[in-house]
């Protein structure tokens, strides 16, 4: 009999356990397939990762700790001290019998020589040699105006400080060289700057604010840049900076722009500085300018520089699909390589040139008497021809002077015999009217300005304004002269407007 019960107690557990069994699948079946209506088995599914068969190690992170770490050993803290000195007021005036009273009373110093306290100031700079050659910028090193400074110290990431002097230096380019006495110093292997790329990592390291050695990070944002900064120290100003987004601050002043790899391709020279303080964008002069000067500064204590023989089209300054020819020296390179007014030069021994700036650029690293290939476009046509450099400017046509009043902003006339006499000049070109919105009128220049020098250029007449102007070089530069009846020379920098082509 309990067999029996038994028996019957496993059957009726069996049965229990199966209908569950049974129950619960149908259950589950009916809910599983749909979620919120949509079929599970079709829902859209994927792996996280963007690249198929990749792995977690297959994208390489940039490193910037080796070159930083080989780099900041051979960048240098530059200080220099500029002694208190005596200093007359360049505001220009009438002098009257009034003048000699007020100095009777109150002194020189009422008008005359102000006492200029002693300054001190401070930069950066790159070791290039195991003996000592450090490169800079001119601006480090000035005294302020056209010398140096009369002390510069400069100390290694070591803590040791030398007494450095000076071998050279060119405000054209803002580049400046040191010394300092040793053997055995740490120092930067030469980049190739042509080869930089938009988008590519670059540091920059130098000594910001007096802080210590510091190093930050950018890419490179654009290359060729003129920015007009070296007008300030220079006639003849030579700029096609390597524009980044790396911070740099007052002190960072000729210090170095390296690959991750630990190459220089750069000389931090200015910032966008709306503020007074970085804003952003930085501009370090490149490498392969920066080498030609050095060793033009080292071997012969000034620059030789070489010209192609071509003057920017002042109109077309600013375009971006190559330099405009606006004229070509009589006896120049460029005329015996047979480029005309009108050509657009486009690539150098091979490396693209977007703009004048670019053309400046290039053509300044390279040395008089070197043979180079330009590619240009003429007629819609791309040419090829060859050049060799030379190291003389070479004569212009007058190529501007009828339409200089349009190209400044202004009316200009000549001055006559009889103010020229008054004001003990050769001659000279009135600004007789200043047109709102142009050059002329965002200077601080009054109508009445007599210009007598354009970049350092003696100008007598229109066509010699006319001749000085095709002769620069960029569309930024500066021009000089007087007011008839006032004492002292102004002068105003000028930048030329772009137009579209």
């Amino acid at each position: 009999m309990k067999w029996k019960q038994t028996l019957g107690i496993i059957a009726l557990s069996a049965t229990t356990a199966l209908t569950t069994i049974w129950t619960y699948d149908r259950f589950s079946s009916r809910n599983s397939t749909a979620v919120n209506g949509v079929d599970a088995n079709k829902l859209p599914a994927n792996y996280a990762g963007f690249l198929e068969n990749a792995s977690s190690n297959s994208l390489e992170s940039v490193d910037f700790t080796k070159a930083s770490q080989t780099a900041v050993q051979a960048v240098v803290h530059i200080k220099t001290k500029i002694p208190a000195r005596r200093i007359t007021n360049q505001l220009p005036r009438n002098r009257s019998g009034m003048d000699d009273l007020f100095e009777q009373f109150f002194g020189e110093g009422f008008y005359g020589p102000q006492i200029k306290p002693e300054q001190r100031a401070s930069g950066s700079g790159v070791l290039i040699s195991e003996d000592g050659y450090i490169v800079t910028n001119n601006h480090v090193i000035s005294d302020g105006e056209n010398g140096v400074a009369a002390e510069i110290n400069v100390t290694l990431n070591n803590k040791k400080t030398y007494t450095a002097r000076v071998i050279g230096k060119d405000p054209s380019s803002d580049i400046a060289v040191l010394k300092i006495d040793g053997t055995g110093f740490p120092y930067l292997l030469y980049g190739n700057s042509d080869q930089v790329k938009l988008g590519q990592w670059v540091l920059a390291i130098g000594y910001p604010l007096s802080l210590e050695t510091t190093v930050t990070a950018g890419i490179v944002s654009a290359k060729g840049r003129s920015i007009g900064v070296n007008g300030r120290q220079s006639d003849t100003p030579i700029e096609s900076f390597i524009q980044t987004d790396a911070a740099v601050n007052q002190g960072n002043s000729g210090g170095a722009l390296i690959t991750t790899d630990g190459l220089l391709v750069g000389i931090n020279s200015a910032i966008y500085a709306p503020t007074g303080t970085y804003a952003g964008y930085s501009f370090a002069i490149p490498v392969n300018l920066a080498k030609k000067i050095v060793n033009d500064l080292i071997k012969f204590g000034d620059v030789k520089r070489p010209y192609l023989g071509v003057a920017a089209d002042q109109t077309k300054i600013n375009s971006t699909d190559g330099a405009y020819v606006g004229g070509v020296a009589k006896d120049g390179a460029a005329a015996s390589a047979g480029l005309k007014r009108g050509d657009i030069i486009t690539k150098v021994n091979g490396i693209t040139v977007g703009s004048w700036s670019e053309l400046q650029g290039t053509i300044a690293s390279l040395n008089s008497g070197e043979q180079i290939t330009i590619t240009y476009k003429r007629d819609g046509l791309e040419k090829t021809t060859t050049a060799k450099l030379k190291a003389e400017t070479g004569t212009y046509d007058n190529l501007t002077a009828t339409n200089l009043g349009n190209l400044f902003g202004a009316e200009l006339v000549n001055i006559d015999s009889k103010m020229a006499d008054r004001n003990e000049v050769n001659g000279g070109v009135m600004v007789k009217k200043i047109t709102s919105g142009g050059p002329f009128s965002q200077t601080r220049m009054q109508e009445g300005f007599v210009i007598t020098r354009l970049n350092g250029q003696e100008i007598k007449t229109m066509e010699e304004l006319g001749k000085a102007l095709s002769a620069a070089r960029t569309g930024n530069f500066s021009v000089e002269g007087f007011y008839d009846g006032y004492n002292g020379i102004y002068r105003y920098p000028v930048t030329l407007p772009e137009v579209e082509d």
